[in-house]
Protein backbone atom coordinates (compact mmCIF):
# COMPACT_ATOMS: atom_id res chain seq x y z
CA UNK A 1 0.00 0.00 0.00
CA UNK A 2 1.22 3.44 -0.70
CA UNK A 3 1.00 6.01 1.26
CA UNK A 4 3.18 8.65 -0.41
CA UNK A 5 0.71 11.54 -1.85
CA UNK A 6 0.74 12.62 -5.05
CA UNK A 7 2.10 16.55 -6.46
CA UNK A 8 -0.21 18.99 -5.76
CA UNK A 9 -2.59 19.92 -9.19
CA UNK A 10 -1.35 23.39 -10.40
CA UNK A 11 -4.41 24.79 -9.24
CA UNK A 12 -3.27 24.18 -5.56
CA UNK A 13 0.75 24.45 -5.58
CA UNK A 14 2.06 25.85 -2.59
CA UNK A 15 2.46 29.78 -2.28
CA UNK A 16 5.23 31.56 -1.63
CA UNK A 17 5.22 32.71 2.36
CA UNK A 18 1.19 32.75 1.73
CA UNK A 19 1.29 30.11 4.74
CA UNK A 20 2.91 28.47 7.38
CA UNK A 21 4.87 25.12 5.85
CA UNK A 22 2.82 23.14 8.03
CA UNK A 23 -0.51 24.47 7.38
CA UNK A 24 -2.41 23.22 5.00
CA UNK A 25 -6.11 24.48 5.47
CA UNK A 26 -5.97 27.93 6.91
CA UNK A 27 -9.30 30.15 7.12
CA UNK A 28 -8.31 34.06 7.60
CA UNK A 29 -10.87 36.74 9.00
CA UNK A 30 -13.97 33.77 7.61
CA UNK A 31 -16.98 35.55 7.43
CA UNK A 32 -20.26 33.94 6.04
CA UNK A 33 -23.38 35.73 6.44
CA UNK A 34 -27.06 35.13 4.73
CA UNK A 35 -28.54 37.56 2.29
CA UNK A 36 -31.52 37.13 5.22
CA UNK A 37 -29.10 38.58 7.41
CA UNK A 38 -27.96 35.68 9.28
CA UNK A 39 -24.19 35.38 10.31
CA UNK A 40 -22.90 31.60 10.19
CA UNK A 41 -19.49 31.72 10.91
CA UNK A 42 -17.66 34.98 12.37
CA UNK A 43 -14.62 36.35 11.51
CA UNK A 44 -13.00 33.03 12.06
CA UNK A 45 -9.13 32.04 12.05
CA UNK A 46 -8.48 28.58 12.24
CA UNK A 47 -5.35 26.61 10.72
CA UNK A 48 -5.48 22.55 10.03
CA UNK A 49 -1.86 21.02 9.72
CA UNK A 50 -0.28 18.79 7.65
CA UNK A 51 -1.16 15.36 8.23
CA UNK A 52 -3.49 16.54 11.35
CA UNK A 53 -6.95 15.06 11.96
CA UNK A 54 -8.81 18.03 13.53
CA UNK A 55 -12.14 18.32 14.42
CA UNK A 56 -15.02 20.83 14.24
CA UNK A 57 -17.67 20.42 17.33
CA UNK A 58 -20.49 22.19 18.63
CA UNK A 59 -24.27 22.14 18.91
CA UNK A 60 -27.36 22.30 15.74
CA UNK A 61 -26.01 26.22 13.62
CA UNK A 62 -22.71 26.88 15.39
CA UNK A 63 -21.92 26.81 11.40
CA UNK A 64 -19.10 23.94 11.29
CA UNK A 65 -20.84 22.59 8.29
CA UNK A 66 -20.72 25.79 7.12
CA UNK A 67 -17.15 26.26 7.76
CA UNK A 68 -16.30 22.52 6.69
CA UNK A 69 -18.18 23.60 3.31
CA UNK A 70 -15.84 26.41 2.92
CA UNK A 71 -12.97 25.35 2.38
CA UNK A 72 -14.44 23.41 -0.81
CA UNK A 73 -16.28 26.55 -1.86
CA UNK A 74 -19.86 24.75 -1.62
CA UNK A 75 -20.02 27.94 0.62
CA UNK A 76 -18.67 31.19 -0.72
CA UNK A 77 -16.94 33.19 1.65
CA UNK A 78 -18.81 36.77 2.44
CA UNK A 79 -15.58 37.83 3.57
CA UNK A 80 -12.06 36.97 4.47
CA UNK A 81 -10.08 34.06 2.65
CA UNK A 82 -9.17 30.12 2.80
CA UNK A 83 -5.87 28.98 1.68
CA UNK A 84 -5.28 25.22 0.57
CA UNK A 85 -1.63 24.32 0.72
CA UNK A 86 -0.53 28.22 0.48
CA UNK A 87 -3.02 29.30 -2.47
CA UNK A 88 -6.14 31.24 -1.96
CA UNK A 89 -9.39 28.68 -3.01
CA UNK A 90 -10.82 31.77 -4.54
CA UNK A 91 -8.22 32.26 -7.30
CA UNK A 92 -9.03 28.31 -8.36
CA UNK A 93 -11.67 26.92 -10.60
CA UNK A 94 -14.07 25.23 -8.14
CA UNK A 95 -14.47 21.83 -10.25
CA UNK A 96 -10.55 21.55 -10.07
CA UNK A 97 -10.20 22.29 -6.31
CA UNK A 98 -13.38 19.77 -5.53
CA UNK A 99 -11.38 17.08 -8.04
CA UNK A 100 -8.26 17.92 -5.09
CA UNK A 101 -10.21 17.41 -2.22
CA UNK A 102 -12.00 14.46 -0.65
CA UNK A 103 -15.45 15.07 0.67
CA UNK A 104 -17.74 12.60 2.75
CA UNK A 105 -21.35 13.25 3.75
CA UNK A 106 -23.29 11.22 6.36
CA UNK A 107 -25.34 9.19 3.51
CA UNK A 108 -22.62 8.81 1.73
CA UNK A 109 -23.92 9.53 -2.23
CA UNK A 110 -22.84 7.03 -3.44
CA UNK A 111 -24.25 6.39 -7.43
CA UNK A 112 -26.64 3.42 -7.15
CA UNK A 113 -26.25 2.52 -11.11
CA UNK A 114 -22.69 1.80 -10.65
CA UNK A 115 -20.67 -0.52 -9.17
CA UNK A 116 -18.13 0.13 -5.98
CA UNK A 117 -15.25 -0.23 -8.11
CA UNK A 118 -16.82 2.38 -10.81
CA UNK A 119 -17.64 4.62 -7.91
CA UNK A 120 -14.28 4.52 -6.00
CA UNK A 121 -12.88 5.70 -9.76
CA UNK A 122 -14.81 8.09 -10.27
CA UNK A 123 -12.48 11.22 -9.68
CA UNK A 124 -9.63 9.09 -10.99
CA UNK A 125 -11.52 8.52 -14.28
CA UNK A 126 -12.10 12.45 -14.57
CA UNK A 127 -8.63 13.57 -14.04
CA UNK A 128 -7.33 11.30 -16.79
CA UNK A 129 -6.01 7.74 -15.18
CA UNK A 130 -5.77 4.92 -16.89
CA UNK A 131 -8.35 1.81 -16.83
CA UNK A 132 -4.81 0.01 -15.33
CA UNK A 133 -3.73 2.56 -12.82
CA UNK A 134 -7.51 3.21 -11.52
CA UNK A 135 -7.93 -0.29 -10.53
CA UNK A 136 -5.12 -0.68 -9.21
CA UNK A 137 -5.56 2.05 -6.99
CA UNK A 138 -9.52 0.85 -6.62
CA UNK A 139 -7.56 -2.41 -5.31
CA UNK A 140 -5.63 -0.98 -3.18
CA UNK A 141 -8.55 1.19 -1.41
CA UNK A 142 -10.69 -1.89 -1.37
CA UNK A 143 -7.97 -3.40 0.80
CA UNK A 144 -7.29 -0.60 2.86
CA UNK A 145 -11.03 -0.40 4.03
CA UNK A 146 -11.63 -4.29 4.78
CA UNK A 147 -13.82 -4.85 1.49
CA UNK A 148 -11.96 -7.32 0.08
CA UNK A 149 -11.74 -6.59 -3.76
CA UNK A 150 -13.03 -10.11 -5.27
CA UNK A 151 -15.78 -9.89 -2.77
CA UNK A 152 -16.97 -6.11 -3.47
CA UNK A 153 -15.61 -4.36 -6.36
CA UNK A 154 -18.58 -5.97 -8.84
CA UNK A 155 -21.61 -5.67 -6.06
CA UNK A 156 -23.43 -2.28 -6.62
CA UNK A 157 -24.39 -0.26 -3.33
CA UNK A 158 -27.73 -1.61 -2.45
CA UNK A 159 -25.99 -4.87 -1.78
CA UNK A 160 -24.08 -3.02 0.52
CA UNK A 161 -24.65 -2.46 4.58
CA UNK A 162 -24.69 0.85 6.12
CA UNK A 163 -21.55 0.66 7.03
CA UNK A 164 -19.86 -1.15 3.93
CA UNK A 165 -21.56 2.15 1.73
CA UNK A 166 -19.81 4.45 4.27
CA UNK A 167 -16.34 2.52 3.78
CA UNK A 168 -16.85 3.09 0.49
CA UNK A 169 -17.70 6.55 0.39
CA UNK A 170 -14.54 6.98 2.17
CA UNK A 171 -12.18 5.13 -0.28
CA UNK A 172 -14.14 7.23 -2.89
CA UNK A 173 -13.10 10.20 -1.34
CA UNK A 174 -9.64 8.93 -0.86
CA UNK A 175 -9.36 7.28 -4.47
CA UNK A 176 -7.12 10.35 -6.05
CA UNK A 177 -4.93 10.56 -3.10
CA UNK A 178 -6.16 14.66 -2.52
CA UNK A 179 -3.74 16.61 0.40
CA UNK A 180 -7.12 16.76 2.02
CA UNK A 181 -9.94 15.32 3.19
CA UNK A 182 -13.40 16.97 4.31
CA UNK A 183 -15.90 14.92 6.05
CA UNK A 184 -19.52 16.42 7.65
CA UNK A 185 -20.93 13.71 9.95
CA UNK A 186 -19.65 10.81 7.98
CA UNK A 187 -21.03 7.81 10.49
CA UNK A 188 -23.78 9.92 11.72
CA UNK A 189 -26.40 7.70 9.69
CA UNK A 190 -25.33 4.41 10.80
CA UNK A 191 -25.99 2.30 14.25
CA UNK A 192 -23.90 2.53 17.41
CA UNK A 193 -21.74 -0.76 17.07
CA UNK A 194 -21.26 -0.08 13.46
CA UNK A 195 -20.26 3.65 14.01
CA UNK A 196 -17.76 2.96 16.81
CA UNK A 197 -16.10 -0.04 14.38
CA UNK A 198 -16.07 2.90 11.63
CA UNK A 199 -14.42 5.29 13.70
CA UNK A 200 -11.82 2.85 14.84
CA UNK A 201 -11.06 1.85 11.20
CA UNK A 202 -10.97 5.73 9.90
CA UNK A 203 -8.62 6.68 12.79
CA UNK A 204 -6.38 3.47 11.14
CA UNK A 205 -6.73 4.46 7.80
CA UNK A 206 -6.11 7.95 8.54
CA UNK A 207 -2.80 7.17 10.37
CA UNK A 208 -1.77 5.31 7.96
CA UNK A 209 -2.15 7.75 4.92
CA UNK A 210 -1.62 10.79 7.17
CA UNK A 211 -3.78 12.39 4.60
CA UNK A 212 -4.81 15.81 6.47
CA UNK A 213 -8.67 15.97 7.64
CA UNK A 214 -11.25 18.19 8.62
CA UNK A 215 -14.47 16.42 9.99
CA UNK A 216 -17.55 18.03 11.17
CA UNK A 217 -19.34 16.32 14.39
CA UNK A 218 -22.12 17.11 17.22
CA UNK A 219 -20.70 14.15 19.04
CA UNK A 220 -18.12 14.79 21.10
CA UNK A 221 -17.12 11.42 22.21
CA UNK A 222 -16.80 11.10 18.56
CA UNK A 223 -15.12 14.35 18.21
CA UNK A 224 -12.25 13.29 21.02
CA UNK A 225 -11.82 9.57 20.16
CA UNK A 226 -11.11 10.70 16.70
CA UNK A 227 -9.32 14.28 16.67
CA UNK A 228 -5.54 15.44 17.11
CA UNK A 229 -7.07 18.59 17.63
CA UNK A 230 -10.86 19.89 18.13
CA UNK A 231 -12.51 23.31 17.71
CA UNK A 232 -15.18 23.85 19.69
CA UNK A 233 -18.03 26.20 18.27
CA UNK A 234 -20.78 28.01 19.19
CA UNK A 235 -23.57 29.65 17.30
CA UNK A 236 -22.44 32.17 14.90
CA UNK A 237 -19.62 30.17 14.01
CA UNK A 238 -17.35 31.50 17.19
CA UNK A 239 -14.41 29.35 18.14
CA UNK A 240 -14.95 28.77 21.63
CA UNK A 241 -11.81 26.67 22.44
CA UNK A 242 -8.98 24.98 19.87
CA UNK A 243 -7.41 22.43 22.10
CA UNK A 244 -6.38 18.65 22.12
CA UNK A 245 -8.94 16.09 23.55
CA UNK A 246 -7.13 15.42 26.32
CA UNK A 247 -6.69 19.15 27.61
CA UNK A 248 -10.68 19.62 26.41
CA UNK A 249 -11.37 16.65 28.01
CA UNK A 250 -9.34 17.63 31.33
CA UNK A 251 -9.46 21.47 31.27
CA UNK A 252 -12.51 22.31 28.93
CA UNK A 253 -13.46 26.39 28.95
CA UNK A 254 -15.65 27.65 31.02
CA UNK A 255 -19.26 28.30 29.98
CA UNK A 256 -20.83 26.45 26.96
CA UNK A 257 -17.48 24.75 26.00
CA UNK A 258 -17.95 23.06 30.29
CA UNK A 259 -21.50 22.63 29.60
CA UNK A 260 -21.00 21.49 25.66
CA UNK A 261 -18.31 18.42 27.06
CA UNK A 262 -20.33 17.92 29.83
CA UNK A 263 -20.25 14.75 33.18
CA UNK A 264 -18.20 11.51 32.53
CA UNK A 265 -14.64 12.74 30.97
CA UNK A 266 -12.36 10.31 32.65
CA UNK A 267 -14.42 8.05 30.92
CA UNK A 268 -13.66 9.09 27.48
CA UNK A 269 -9.91 10.02 28.52
CA UNK A 270 -10.14 5.91 28.51
CA UNK A 271 -10.76 6.15 25.01
CA UNK A 272 -8.33 8.66 23.87
CA UNK A 273 -5.14 7.57 25.76
CA UNK A 274 -2.91 4.98 24.41
CA UNK A 275 -0.79 2.86 26.07
CA UNK A 276 3.10 3.43 26.70
CA UNK A 277 5.86 1.86 27.58
CA UNK A 278 6.23 3.27 31.18
CA UNK A 279 2.46 2.48 32.15
CA UNK A 280 3.88 -1.39 32.08
CA UNK A 281 4.99 -3.73 34.90
CA UNK A 282 7.95 -6.10 34.11
CA UNK A 283 7.20 -9.70 34.21
CA UNK A 284 9.34 -12.99 34.20
CA UNK A 285 6.56 -15.40 34.16
CA UNK A 286 5.01 -14.59 30.89
CA UNK A 287 4.71 -18.11 29.42
CA UNK A 288 6.07 -17.68 25.70
CA UNK A 289 6.74 -19.52 22.91
CA UNK A 290 10.32 -19.07 21.33
CA UNK A 291 11.41 -15.39 20.70
CA UNK A 292 9.78 -14.58 23.68
CA UNK A 293 5.76 -14.28 21.78
CA UNK A 294 3.29 -15.07 24.44
CA UNK A 295 0.75 -17.70 24.51
CA UNK A 296 -1.45 -15.79 26.43
CA UNK A 297 -4.11 -13.46 25.21
CA UNK A 298 -2.59 -10.01 24.73
CA UNK A 299 -3.24 -6.37 23.43
CA UNK A 300 -0.71 -3.78 21.75
CA UNK A 301 1.59 -1.27 22.73
CA UNK A 302 -0.20 1.96 21.93
CA UNK A 303 -3.87 0.08 22.37
CA UNK A 304 -6.31 2.45 23.82
CA UNK A 305 -6.65 2.60 27.59
CA UNK A 306 -10.43 1.60 27.20
CA UNK A 307 -9.36 -1.43 25.33
CA UNK A 308 -6.83 -2.02 27.30
CA UNK A 309 -9.71 -1.76 30.78
CA UNK A 310 -11.70 -4.47 29.15
CA UNK A 311 -9.04 -7.11 28.84
CA UNK A 312 -8.09 -6.27 32.20
CA UNK A 313 -11.40 -7.40 33.16
CA UNK A 314 -10.43 -10.71 32.38
CA UNK A 315 -6.99 -11.05 33.41
CA UNK A 316 -5.57 -12.92 36.23
CA UNK A 317 -3.41 -11.48 38.98
CA UNK A 318 -0.80 -10.67 36.99
CA UNK A 319 -2.64 -8.06 34.11
CA UNK A 320 -2.69 -8.55 30.63
CA UNK A 321 0.16 -9.00 28.82
CA UNK A 322 1.50 -6.19 26.11
CA UNK A 323 3.00 -6.63 23.19
CA UNK A 324 5.04 -4.59 20.42
CA UNK A 325 4.79 -3.82 17.01
CA UNK A 326 6.66 -7.25 16.24
CA UNK A 327 4.37 -9.30 18.77
CA UNK A 328 7.18 -9.48 21.64
CA UNK A 329 5.85 -9.10 24.85
CA UNK A 330 7.52 -5.95 26.52
CA UNK A 331 5.55 -6.49 29.99
CA UNK A 332 2.43 -6.37 31.54
CA UNK A 333 -0.87 -3.89 32.33
CA UNK A 334 -2.72 -3.94 35.55
CA UNK A 335 -4.95 -2.11 37.26
CA UNK A 336 -2.54 0.01 39.11
CA UNK A 337 -0.43 0.84 35.79
CA UNK A 338 -3.42 2.01 34.20
CA UNK A 339 -4.44 4.59 36.94
CA UNK A 340 -0.72 5.98 36.25
CA UNK A 341 -1.69 6.16 32.28
CA UNK A 342 -4.35 8.18 33.81
CA UNK A 343 -2.52 10.39 36.22
CA UNK A 344 0.63 10.90 33.31
CA UNK A 345 -2.36 12.12 30.64
CA UNK A 346 -4.15 14.51 33.46
CA UNK A 347 -0.13 15.93 34.15
CA UNK A 348 0.29 16.59 30.69
CA UNK A 349 -3.00 18.56 30.39
CA UNK A 350 -1.89 20.77 32.76
CA UNK A 351 1.51 21.44 31.51
CA UNK A 352 -0.24 22.26 27.66
CA UNK A 353 -3.05 24.09 29.45
CA UNK A 354 0.09 26.23 31.09
CA UNK A 355 1.83 26.25 27.95
CA UNK A 356 -0.81 27.47 25.46
CA UNK A 357 -2.18 30.59 25.30
CA UNK A 358 -6.14 30.95 26.92
CA UNK A 359 -8.82 29.14 24.72
CA UNK A 360 -5.91 27.41 22.32
CA UNK A 361 -3.60 24.60 22.30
Amino acid sequence: MSTSSTAPAPGLAPGSGAAQPDAVIRLEHARKEYPDGTVAVTDLDLEVREHELMVLVGPSGCGKSTTLRMVNRLVELTSGRVLVEGRDIAQVDPVALRRRIGYVIQHVGLFPHRTVAQNIGTVPALLGWSTQRRNERTAELLELVDLPPATYARRYPHQLSGGEQQRVGVARALAADPPVLLMDEPFGAVDPIGRRNLQQEFWRIQRTLGTTVMLVTHDIDEAVRLGDRIAVFSRGGHLEQLADAVTLLARPAPGMVADFVGTGRTVRLLSITELEHADLEPSARESSQPGGRPTTPAIRLGARLDEAMAALVHAGPDGVAVLDGDARHVGHLTAAGLLRALRRVAVGADASQEAAAPGTT
